[in-house]
């Protein structure tokens, strides 16, 4: 049932203190990585959401024995075996999902494996992907033939070379590296122009602990080469997810857009690129620190102003700072975002089309958006089904006169279930219905 949110021009005072959901992309890579390795494990504070159930389901249709509990997920891998599942694997609206367990699925040895997802899952490419598991000995195809879900998977893949574009998601290179120390043969990966390379820090981190052997080297143009020890064994013992900066930046725009003291605890330093969040909105005029020993950053709302930043390391900021800019004095140009195109849905042209009907004097071009700052006004909007947008324009509403009616939030629950409980705790004048 499609729920919606009415959202009221909000000011906030006093200090506020909550606690950083956790992180979805740790999540994720500790969940497919305990998965397919040996033993037990143990991952403490992890996100529940509807995009971690996705993988959590993929990892038990695969062979894992998953069990959830109060702030821990207990894990028995397949110890590099998958099974054949009994079932279609759905992953729901889950890109990491698909795309994980695309490759996953490629270390089971007799059968075949069907992954698919929801209508807009279903529209998302993953060609490189395909075509590297094909180099790596696998057997991957699309149903459809154009590289979309549903995905079929035939293994045993067994390692080898493989040259794939980075330009469109760092998801398919994280996917290729979990799998590939499995394989029978080492595994030389190179990935041209790689975008969002703090993710795939993050998996290489996860695997580091996990007890894989790869080495990474890269020019100055993001071309990258993995070189993967193949024929080995991985356990991951105990993972400790650290607060998520993407789902945080919300919540810290929320306070510079209202004028908030807020404070945000367990923000430790780890591979997220999206930490960056603290020196951007620094750059803009917020009046922002972080503590990175105790792991908290601190807010207070302050007069924006526009800037020109490169953001292809950070795609799930972009929704964040383009909300901040809509409201900031002068122009802010952000650039390298073309992969916003292939995210959930179209994100950089929806985002840009929802924040015009606030008023936003904002321009979607190829790789880039152009935003001048200026007052909003009251809007009917919608999210189109991605929870990013949900958020961000949940943002926008709060800094707005009058009444805004946002449609089809409840997708806000992929990625940060307690987005609306947060921000009311903020002082957000929001109501669900």
């Amino acid at each position: 049932m499609e729920m919606n949110a009415i959202v009221r021009r909000s000011e906030v005072g006093g200090e506020i203190i909550i606690i950083a959901p956790p992180s979805k992309s740790y999540t994720h890579r500790a969940i497919a990585i305990a998965s397919l390795g040996s033993g037990h494990c143990d991952i403490l504070s992890p996100l529940i959401s509807d995009d971690t159930e996705a993988t959590i389901n993929a990892a038990k249709c695969l062979g894992a024995a998953v069990e959830c509990g109060k702030d821990k997920i207990s894990i028995e891998g397949v110890a590099g075996k998958p099974v054949i599942p009994d079932d279609v694997i759905n992953a729901q609206n889950s890109g990491t999902t698909l795309r994980f367990f695309t490759a996953i699925s490629a270390l089971c040895e007799k059968g075949a494996t069907v992954i698919t997802g929801d209508a807009s899952l279903r529209k998302r490419p993953n060609g490189p992907l395909l075509r590297s598991l094909n180099d790596l000995d696998a057997d991957a195809f699309s149903t459809k033939g154009d590289g979309t879900a549903p995905l079929v998977i035939r293994g045993r893949l067994k390692g080898g070379e493989t040259v794939i574009d980075g330009t469109i998601s760092s998801q398919f290179v994280s996917a290729l590296l979990i799998v590939c120390p499995l394989a029978e043969r080492d595994s030389l990966i190179t990935a041209n122009r790689l975008i969002s390379v703090p993710y795939t820090r993050m998996t290489l981190d996860i695997l580091a602990e996990a007890g894989a052997d790869i080495e990474v080297s890269h020019d100055n143009s993001n071309n990258f080469s993995f070189h993967v020890a193949g024929d080995r064994d991985y356990s991951l013992k105990r993972f400790i997810v650290p607060g998520d900066f993407s789902s945080a930046s919300y919540l810290m725009a929320a306070a510079a857009l209202t004028g908030a003291r807020l404070k945000l605890r367990k923000l430790f330093p780890s591979a997220q690129g999206d930490s960056r969040i603290v020196d951007i909105m620094r750059a803009m005029g917020v009046d922002v620190s972080w503590d990175r020993t105790n792991g908290i950053v601190e807010v207070r709302g302050a007069d924006l102003h526009g800037i020109t930043i490169d953001m292809r390391d950070n795609p799930d900021l972009v929704p964040t700072i383009a909300v901040l800019a809509a409201v900031a004095d002068g122009r802010t140009e952000i650039t390298g975002i073309a992969h916003l195109r292939y995210k959930e849905t179209d994100r950089l042209a929806i985002l840009a089309s929802e924040l015009h009907k606030f008023g936003v004097r904002i321009e979607a071009h190829e790789d880039r958006l152009l935003i001048e700052g200026s007052e909003l006004k009251p809007a009917k909007v919608r999210s189109h089904g991605d929870h990013r947008l949900a958020m961000v324009l949940t943002l926008a509403a709060l800094c707005t006169p009058g009444e805004t009616v946002i449609e089809d939030v409840e997708c806000a629950k992929v990625s940060y279930p307690s987005f609306f409980d947060d921000i009311r705790r903020l002082g957000a004048n929001v109501v669900l219905i």
